[in-house]
């Protein structure tokens, strides 16, 4: 197929070479601009991968949940989930990860990746706790390269406009998918009036 891409040189003659501000702006730590995106974020994408498989899993809590230990080092902690643990799983088989730091509002975002490690030291989690919980583990991330992403991907998909927000309704709800996906076994309607005290009752 002779559409199809397979060298960096062809790539590169059809993209071109990156300017000078998309370089400038990768460094090999939190500087104190990068470190006020991660405070004010509520809301990261972490990326890891495996001979297994890959996985790209959302974390949320209170702005600033992502804690930065040092210029270099950031402590993430493992909320409670469905258990299938794909990205601890990763890590302990590849230590690289990526961060997606996103904020509500605002259009640029914050890319760090780096390397990862698992750890349940005592004084680590009790920095995390809520609601009288501490998470299972921590994700201690050796920050390698850090830069912001310009917003064009914010602006184009008109993420924050109150206009282009869906409606729940016009999509499956969680209950009517896990029916279909488990062959009837699941009621889906149960699942569905049950899934806001169970979410609640989960969050820590």
């Amino acid at each position: 197929m002779s559409d199809r891409i397979t060298t960096v040189e062809q790539l590169e003659a059809l993209y071109g070479q990156p300017g000078e501000r998309a370089l400038v702006k990768e460094i090999d730590h939190l500087n104190e601009d990068y470190q006020a995106f991660v405070r004010a974020s509520p809301f990261v994408v972490l990326a890891t991968a495996a001979t297994q498989g890959l996985d790209c899993s959302p974390k949320g809590d209170p702005p600033g949940f992502v804690q930065i230990i040092d210029a270099r080092t950031l402590a993430v902690p493992d909320r409670p989930g469905n258990n299938r643990l794909d990205n601890l799983r990763n890590l302990l088989d590849d230590p690289r990860i990526s961060l997606l730091f996103i904020i509500p509002g605002v259009g640029e975002t914050l890319r760090v990746n780096g390397r990862a490690t698992i750890s349940t030291d005592p004084a680590l989690l009790a920095r995390f706790e809520m609601r009288g919980k501490l998470p299972r583990s921590v994700i201690v991330v050796q920050v390698e390269r850090a830069y912001f992403h310009c917003s064009k991907a914010i602006v184009r998909s008109e993420l924050w406009s109150a206009s282009a927000q869906v409606a729940r309704s016009s999509l499956p709800s969680p209950g009517a998918m896990h029916q279909r996906l488990s062959g009837g076994k699941i009621d889906g309607q149960a699942y569905d009036r049950e899934l806001p005290q169970r979410t609640e009752a989960g969050l820590y």
